[in-house]
């Protein structure tokens, strides 16, 4: 598609510890600005809302400029305005909100306050044209494991499953705190995984047999893995051998991945959709990309997975939603737009 298609958007996102400004146009990406904070979060182990938020109001103004820069345009130019309205840290969202609504006020633009989950999705447009609609979405971070049903990325997002408990990014980052593996978890065990054996420890795979499976089948549980990979690190220290770091992040790694993967395509099977659409920073991991492919090919499904930059949190998955909602004549939000940290999946646009 060329550039000159479809509506400009400028898009903020701040739900965490990520200051990210995306300019698209239609399903093209014109710039992807993120300053990330997250070496001032690594010698807490996570992220701190404090600190996340007062790096959100240094960053914002230089990477907004940043962005308009690399997209080569002027702010007066944009169409629109999108911001991640939540699900989030509420000071950290609110930082967003109320740039995205200053500048929405002082250019006369409409705002839209979307959802940070939805974005996830709507940025695999990006990259691979439009949603199949319907697909299912598996959405997995530091603190979301979600399947949904998408039928129409800008309404007709219906939760099938999510997290009881830990998140899948959630869990690696503990597992790679106790394995001494630098914050955030995920790319590091993931490195460290490559030289291990996802056999070598038979880690256990919450909500996928018996009873538990009856009642949660696309629901996720990550807690007591962590809790199980906990105890045989500690098993092992006790008695004075040497941890196989290589071993537990494979095994760890494969246990998530497994999980994951299994409920995803059972999803897409049990409601007739033929596309996975995966996202969410987790979305980056290796061993979880081939898995999918592998077993969502054996049933005949197709996998799309943005490539890992679009996968974590950013400002060009914000605009990618704003744009479709504008594109689709969605109604804009009021300026009085809250920031809803626990803002459900089912509501798009606020």
């Amino acid at each position: 598609m060329a550039v000159t298609d479809g509506p400009l958007v400028l898009g903020i996102e701040t739900s965490c510890d990520e200051t990210g400004v995306g300019i698209v146009r239609g399903h093209t990406l014109l710039a992807d600005a993120v300053a990330s904070s997250v070496e001032e979060h690594a010698r807490f182990g996570g992220v701190v809302p404090e600190v996340a938020s007062r790096a959100h109001l240094e960053a914002m103004v230089p990477t907004i400029e940043r962005a308009c820069e690399t997209a080569g345009i002027k702010l007066y130019e944009v169409d629109a305005v999108a911001v991640t309205s939540g699900p989030g840290l509420a000071g950290a969202l609110l930082v967003g909100v109320a740039a995205a609504k200053a500048l929405a006020l002082g250019l006369g633009k409409p705002l839209y306050g979307v959802n940070h989950l939805a974005s996830h999705v709507a940025v695999d447009q990006l990259e691979h044209g439009p949603l199949p609609e319907p697909c299912v979405a598996m959405l997995v971070s530091g603190g979301h494991s979600s399947l949904l049903k998408v039928s129409d990325v800008t309404t007709g997002v219906e939760p099938l499953g999510a997290t009881i408990d830990d998140a899948a990014g959630e869990a690696f980052d503990k597992v790679a705190r106790l394995l001494g593996l630098p914050f955030p978890g995920g790319p590091h065990v993931d490195r460290a995984a490559r030289s291990g054996s996802s056999v070598a420890i038979d880690f256990p795979r919450g909500l996928t047999s018996g009873r538990d499976l009856e009642r949660h089948r696309f629901d996720f549980s990550f807690s007591g893995l962590k809790t199980a990979v906990a105890r045989w690190v500690e098993a092992r220290e006790r008695s004075g051998e040497p941890v196989p770091v290589a071993d537990v992040a494979a095994s760890f790694q494969e246990a998530v991945c497994d999980v994951l993967t299994r409920k995803a395509v059972d999803a897409a099977v049990r409601h007739g959709i033929d596309d996975i659409l995966i996202g969410g920073g987790v979305a980056a991991n290796s061993r979880l990309r081939v898995l999918a492919e592998e077993r969502a090919a054996a049933k005949g499904i197709r996998v799309r997975v943005p490539r890992p930059g679009l996968c974590t949190d950013n400002g060009a998955m914000v605009a990618a939603l704003g744009s479709e909602l504008v594109a689709r004549g969605r109604r804009p939000s009021a300026l009085d737009l809250p920031a809803d940290s626990s803002l459900p999946v089912t509501t798009v646009v606020v």
